[in-house]
């Protein structure tokens, strides 16, 4: 090894040796061999400053994702991830060991033994294995509701006046079912002085957002909203040996609604920053959030969304939480939350257009600097290895190392369904949060209001009709009888006294005597 060779291996060697509990990433490759004395190393004090694995398709992201998440976990750190391909079930099964996978281990001097980590899988609304994940439309709020539905900025502001309108007048957004009686409520007849009380609110609007629902609940998303919600802080749990669980959400499906879900992971994200308390900096994070395919989250986001999630990830590391974004590129990630993400793991970039050209440009210029031409190195990373720097205890770079990832002491294969049906089972948490609940909200109380209100005109139809029917009777009674009805009675009368055997035998006696005198001759008895 020459003196260059010995120096870089040093400075390798000593940038990422800390006093302090670490995950290992791997070790250093130099001169296309890997050095296992030079180990790569995250310290897990600095894993709540968070980071970005990066890298083009089958590089190796999503088991450098398995790497991390099984280490986290073993060091007594919960981990949530969304499995978005379903391989990272396998955490949950012992690793099967083969020659290749042997052999490599041996190179970097990794003591790999088959481990399976504690895992809890979950299932948007049920829907795949795991137990059902829910929230509720009012607590999902209409910044991210309005970046599922691909609002413009006037639309999400005329969301956010209905959600305020809903608080103020007592009806609880529980689905989507609650905001579309909302909505119809206030385009509605009944509603429309209410929608001009919101201000500056045109039913036009509230027509578009309306549509824009009904085409999300066909897109099943109606599973996804209601009750029992998920608590965020379920999130946080340890096993009785002292190790992390690992919460995997399963994502079926996702290139048929990739905002819901990407969302969906925010809100979560949002959520814990809600409800776990400050914690300054700590030996080691509360959790540690993967966000898989992250450039779904910011695709099309719309500026109070984007400042949201900046918001979001510059303030949660006080809270003890770590994330990870998982994508392609440096620049699938907004600049306010890339300057946020303390380590980098690249994997190879390829540049076989203009824009990966541009690409790989903008991820060199995120490194620091360093020994190796990176533009170059970047595009020849074999699979499973990476560019990394992270921060030290000290909040400072570690140099920039070519590694040799670790393999994972996992399964690198989806857990068969059986088992993780039989575990889903067992789960605490799916007799938590199995049953889904349907209380009284914002549809049954405005439909209730609509019966009332019909049930109430009706009595007043009812009501108006007998006062009518009461004026004309006395009305009749007060006017004089017509005369065709005078005519009418004396006819009656007439015929009455006609049809009287009085005046019957009266007329034979007349008559009799009126033939007398007509004819001149009377017959006598």
């Amino acid at each position: 090894m020459t003196d260059k060779s010995s120096d870089v291996v040093a400075e390798i060697t000593q940038g990422y040796t800390f006093d302090e509990p670490a995950i290992e990433l791997g070790v250093l490759m130099h001169d296309d061999s890997p050095v296992p004395e030079a180990k790569v190393r995250i310290p897990l004090s600095m894993l709540n400053r968070h980071g970005l694995v990066a890298g083009a398709t089958g590089t190796g992201k999503t088991v450098t994702l398995q790497v991390m998440a099984e280490q986290v976990a073993a060091a007594g750190v919960p981990v949530f991830a969304a499995d978005i391909k379903g391989d990272l079930s396998g955490l949950a099964s012992p690793g099967q060991p083969n020659e290749k996978l042997l052999a490599r281990t041996q190179k970097i001097g990794q003591d790999w033994q088959p481990t399976a980590s504690p895992v809890e899988f979950y299932a948007l609304g049920g829907e795949g294995i795991g137990v059902p994940l829910r929230a509720t439309i009012s607590s999902f709020g209409p910044i991210l509701l309005a970046k599922v539905l691909e609002l413009n900025d006037t639309q999400e502001s005329t969301l956010g006046l209905v959600f305020h309108y809903a608080d103020k007048a007592g009806l609880p957004l529980l689905d989507l079912e609650d905001l579309r009686a909302v909505l119809t409520h206030l385009v509605s007849d009944e509603g429309k002085a209410e929608l001009k009380a919101i201000g500056g609110v045109s039913s036009a609007t509230v027509g578009v957002i309306l549509r824009s629902l009904i085409t999300l609940g066909d897109q099943g998303a109606e599973a996804f909203f209601g009750e029992p919600e998920f608590d965020s802080r379920d999130l946080l749990r340890t096993t009785t040996d002292g190790r992390g669980v690992i919460s995997l959400l399963e994502l079926p499906n996702l290139q048929n609604r990739p905002a819901i879900f990407s969302t969906f992971l925010m809100w979560l994200l949002a959520d814990l920053f809600t409800d776990l308390p400050e914690v300054g900096d700590v030996d080691k994070p509360k959790l540690v959030f993967f966000f898989d395919e992250a450039h779904l989250l910011f695709k099309d986001a719309s500026k109070a969304f984007l400042d949201a999630i900046a918001q979001t990830v510059r303030l949660i590391r006080s809270k003890g939480v770590g994330v990870f974004f998982v994508t392609q590129t440096p620049k699938d990630v907004p600049e306010e939350v890339l300057a946020q993400l303390g380590s980098r793991v690249q994997h190879q970039l390829r540049a076989h257009t203009p824009n990966d050209a541009k690409a790989l440009k903008a991820t060199v210029q995120t490194f620091p600097h360093s020994s190796y031409d990176l533009t170059q190195v970047l595009t020849q990373l074999g699979i499973g290895e990476a560019i990394v720097t992270v921060m030290d205890p000290d909040g400072a770079p570690t140099p920039v190392a070519w590694t040799r990832m670790r393999a994972p002491q996992s399964m690198m294969a989806p857990t068969p369904a059986d088992q993780l049906t039989a575990g889903v089972a067992r789960s605490s948490m799916m007799s938590k949060y199995g049953t889904e609940i349907d209380r009284d909200s914002a549809h049954e109380i405005l439909a209730r209001k609509l019966e009332e209100g019909a049930a109430a005109a009706e009595r007043e139809r009812e009501q108006a009709e007998a006062e009518k029917a009461a004026a004309r009777e006395a009305k009749e009674q007060a006017r004089p009888a017509p005369r065709t009805t005078r005519a009418r009675q004396e006819k009656g009368m007439v015929e009455k006294v006609v049809g009287s055997s009085v005046f019957k035998q009266f007329m034979r006696s007349a008559g009799r005597e009126i033939v007398r005198s007509v004819f001149g001759n009377a017959r006598r008895r």
